[in-house]
């Protein structure tokens, strides 16, 4: 389904910000030797792959020449779609090597924890290795050697840094340069859970005591109302709690809180990894077993049965004043136990109602 229709036409692939960035870096690289910029321009991606990319900004000075590319997400519902990634690539000082520097619209690392040290141009390793290598084929092929400043800028990143983590993040000024693959797998959320992995890392560097990992903004609310917790630990992962367990487990903190609301929690509960309604849906059969497990009446218990939504069920509940929540919550707690396999940490679950206020909690 896209926009509304049915299509039986397979999601088009897309390429990362990276890939872009390398692109417009060879070109311009490839423009400060000969004068010409090769376009389309074509790249080696880690895969092997090589696609070719259309230049959109073609402009050279005295020792310098800048090329641009316009990001294609594919299908893939990406903030960075239509975003231009411009390269300006300049004659570095001999035995420099390439050097990266964070234009208009590129962030810069504030907070310790991520892959690259405060202070630099939110340009990820790969991409940097991806630009690297294709400046020392195009320096070897002329005879000079790879030393060059590479500035990354996207005109409108600031603005598109807005609609993602960054800036929990630390990552200051505008977007990411982003990309292990090169390429951008529709509906894949790859960058949402590298935020997520980016996020627990920053809290790590941080040594915080425990962090929060929180459906959603409703879900944060209830955490921030029983603990003093610094925006650094407070993760948005969204539906992706599998996510965040598999990564905690590699990379465990003193204590961890899974925080939703009851919807959500429900179906951790029985087991499940993605959240969202397409993946999954409530067992109501389940929790209606949880009632007659707390004592309600049959009534009660076939009303669950029936029920159209977790909510009507957490009403039944609280009518008859059964702990229905905090029962979902230990429950939900097993799950995340069992998949940390034994990490040495403490884990909570918290499940909030739609203001934002805890109704079940379980440590």
């Amino acid at each position: 389904m896209m926009n509304g229709r049915k299509t039986d036409k397979p999601l088009r692939y897309g390429w990362t910000t990276g890939a872009c960035a390398c692109a417009a870096a060879k070109a311009a690289g490839a423009a400060l030797f000969t004068g010409n910029f090769p376009d389309p321009m074509q790249i080696l991606l880690p895969g092997g792959q090589r696609p070719e990319f259309a230049l959109a900004v073609t402009e050279k000075g005295e020792g310098w020449a800048r090329a641009g590319v316009i990001k294609d997400a594919g299908d893939d519902p990406d903030v960075t779609h239509g975003a231009l990634v411009i390269a300006r690539v300049s004659f570095g000082a001999v035995g420099s090597g390439v050097v990266f520097q964070a234009g208009e619209g590129v962030g810069r690392i504030t907070l310790p924890g991520l892959t690259l040290p405060v202070g630099e141009a939110a340009i990820n390793p790969v991409p940097r290795r991806m630009i690297e290598t294709a400046l020392h084929e195009i320096a070897a092929s002329h005879g000079g050697g790879c030393d060059f400043i590479v500035e990354i800028s996207v005109p409108d990143g600031e603005k598109i840094a807005r609609k993602t983590l960054n800036a929990r993040l630390g990552i200051l000024g505008g977007i990411s340069i982003l990309g292990t693959t090169g390429i951008v797998t529709p509906y894949s959320c790859s960058a949402w859970i590298h935020s997520i992995h980016r996020g627990i890392d920053v809290a790590r560097a941080a040594k915080l005591p425990h962090i929060a990992a929180c459906v959603g903004a409703t879900s944060e609310k209830a955490v921030k109302t029983l603990y003093d917790l610094p925006e650094t630990g407070l993760v948005e992962m969204g539906n992706f709690v599998g996510g965040v367990l598999k990564y905690i487990r590699r990379n465990p903190v003193p204590k961890l809180i899974i925080a939703g609301g009851f919807g959500k929690m429900c179906k951790l509960a029985q087991g499940e990894m993605d959240l969202h309604s397409k993946r999954c849906r409530v067992d109501f059969e389940y929790l209606a077993r949880l009632l007659e497990s707390l004592g309600a009446d049959e009534l009660s218990i076939a009303r669950a049965r029936r029920a159209n939504t977790a909510l009507e069920v957490l009403q039944i509940a609280q009518e008859n004043n059964l702990g229905l929540a905090g029962l979902v919550a230990d429950h939900a707690r097993d799950v995340c136990l069992n998949r940390l396999r034994g990490a040495d940490m403490v884990l909570e679950i918290v499940i909030s109602d739609r203001e934002g206020a805890p109704i079940g909690r379980a440590v």
